[in-house]
């Protein structure tokens, strides 16, 4: 097992150690980091596979990240790791390592054989800045494996020397003796010229390839696949036109970066992916003085329509209160439908689920609660009638679980019709149209009007009840909607506490290029418990990644960009300074 506990320790290495630097603190761990990444590409893509389903790459070194306290408990998580592993990373692999650590998944099935099941090949790649002291780490972690009772067979490759435990599978490379002193447990094996009924295990495999880069792989054949991929360059992801395409989006300063082959990915993930408008996808990461940056590309199979492009954050956030807990604002709902980004979610939300029920609804359940009740089309019976700009909010209210909702929309010539649209189909639902004053505002409410006894000893009487499904009513040039008195009594009494003047939002958004299209912003801090509510495997998210939750204040997604085959977007991650 020890093998393999090594081989799980590589393949989260990236994370834990970006991870290491996003927890270690009560605080921004990343307020002073500065230029810790590079704009190069990933070196050890050479190693991979052009159709392989994702590669992921750290492009700096981990000591170059901001050095914190770690948290007990992540602590705790890299010693056992290690532990397992018989390493110590400041002894064996700190001394030698560069500015680059790799994983690939490089192929579905290594032995492409479907009667023994699949078993997806792994390949690590960390660049090394001392060959000498990283080829003593590869012979002596292999020593340590054969006297904990391994079998190791050592071979010539293409001229590079594989080492790798309790191998299955047969070989016609010129495979010869273990050269440093064998201990009485270690079986050399021997080439074969037949195929071998066994089916492929995990045997991890490790070489050490010039003076660059030390792999290590799950099966031999891996290793072999990687060395073929560099010496016929064809064949390697470099000279993937999607990939080369990919990286030149890549921001500066990413110390992470993820390419994904997403037709392939949805396979491994045994996924159904129906219509692939998007084929192709690169992520990015990127250490900012207020928090994370994650921005990525989605490459599309065909030219698609770009939402709007805006130079500035939208005028109807001035009606939307700092207090929101979920703002989604942007401009044109009238070509939603068409973009590149409902494509994309539509490709995105049919693959996982099977389904339109997506995580968007669930987030706008107070929406989509409208729906059901009045028998809505958002399509037919709100976007097509708002061409300028929009803003959705959700307003947490301590005295209940379900928050208050905003929706503020840029007048057009089209407006009256929408309104008297929504008219109709409230009277239909037996609702009122009635006229009432807040806050010295004529505002218009769909009501619904109810009596109730109230008998007397010596009378009996009645009197009528109103309840309030919802309100609009007119501020400059904007229409403002709301589902109760509350809501709209706020929105009208903002004065200098709108969210489009909260320092908090404005320093998400500064992060976010300009021109864009719009703003999603999460106020965790506020909409904590509504989430996890809604999405209750957030919960086991956020108990593996206890730290950074705990730190994190808001995180705001936007996309931006004009090419009609490519959608870039970023998520941005504030977090407590």
């Amino acid at each position: 097992m020890r093998q393999r506990s090594f081989l799980s320790f590589l393949a989260v290495c990236v994370a834990v150690l970006l991870l290491i630097g996003t927890t270690g603190c009560n605080k921004n761990p990343f307020s002073q980091a500065k230029g810790a990444g590079t704009t190069q590409d990933p070196s050890a893509a050479m190693f991979v596979l052009k159709q392989a389903p994702v590669m992921v790459s750290m492009l700096v070194n981990p000591d170059h990240l901001p050095t914190l306290p770690l948290d007990t408990d992540l602590s705790r998580i890299k010693t056992s790791l290690l532990a397992n592993t018989g390493i110590d990373y400041k002894k064996d692999i700190q001394p030698w390592l560069g500015n680059e650590i790799t994983l690939a998944v490089t192929t579905l099935d290594i032995d492409r054989d479907p009667e023994n099941g699949s078993q997806p090949g792994y390949l690590m790649a960390l660049a090394t800045n001392q060959p000498k002291k990283s080829r003593e780490f590869v012979d002596s972690f292999f020593a340590k494996q054969a006297l904990a009772g391994a079998n190791l067979a050592v071979e010539q490759y293409k001229g590079v020397k594989l080492t790798y435990i309790n191998s299955a599978e047969t070989s016609t490379a010129d495979v010869r003796r273990y050269t440093q002193t064998k201990p009485a447990n270690i079986n050399v094996h021997q080439p074969t010229l037949h195929a071998s009924t066994s089916a492929v295990q995990n045997h991890l495999a490790g070489a050490v390839v010039g003076d660059r880069f030390v792999l290590f792989a799950n099966e031999p054949k891996v290793l072999r696949q990687a060395i073929n991929n560099v010496q016929v360059p064809d064949l390697n992801l470099t000279q993937s036109s999607k990939y080369q395409q990919a990286t030149k989006e890549l921001p500066k300063s990413a110390v992470a970066i993820a390419f994904l082959n997403l037709p392939q990915v949805a396979k491994w993930q045994s996924l159904e992916l129906p219509k692939p408008i998007y084929d192709s996808q690169i992520l990015s990461l990127v250490l900012n003085p207020k928090g994370l940056l994650t921005e990525t590309t989605f490459i599309a199979k065909e030219d698609l329509t770009p939402l709007e492009q805006l130079s500035k954050p939208v005028g109807a956030l001035q009606y939307i209160p700092a207090s929101v807990g979920l703002v989604i604002s942007g401009s044109n709902l009238s070509n939603l439908g068409k973009s590149n980004l409902a494509q994309l979610w539509q490709q995105v939300t049919t693959t996982i689920s099977g389904s339109d029920d997506d995580v968007a609804s669930r987030l706008l359940q107070p929406l989509v609660e409208v729906q059901k009740r009045w028998n809505l089309n958002w399509k037919d019976d709100i976007f097509n009638w708002v061409p300028g700009e929009y803003a959705i909010g959700l307003l947490p209210r301590p005295e209940q679980k379900i928050p208050d909702w905003i929706f503020v929309v840029e007048k057009s010539d089209a407006t009256p019709a929408g309104i008297s649209r929504l008219d109709q189909i409230a009277s239909s639902h037996g609702l009122s149209l009635s006229p009432i004053t807040l806050s010295e505002q004529q505002i218009s409410s769909w009501t619904e009007l109810t009596t109730a006894n109230t008998n007397t000893k010596d009378q009996e009487s009645f009197t009528v009840q109103a309840k309030v499904h919802g309100l609009h009513t007119t501020v400059s040039n904007y229409e403002i909607f709301t589902n109760s008195i509350e809501a709209m009594d706020q929105v009208l009494n903002l004065k200098e506490n709108s969210l489009i003047d909260n320092h908090n939002f404005q320093d998400s958004i500064a992060t976010i290029p300009l021109p864009n299209q719009g703003y999603i912003y999460l106020d965790w801090t506020k909409s904590q418990q509504f989430v996890e509510n809604q999405l209750p495997i957030l919960k086991l998210v956020e108990l593996v990644g206890k730290p950074f939750f705990h730190n994190l204040r808001s995180l705001t997604v936007s996309s931006y960009g004009s090419e009609t085959g490519l959608l870039k977007g970023g998520v941005f991650f504030q977090l407590e300074n």
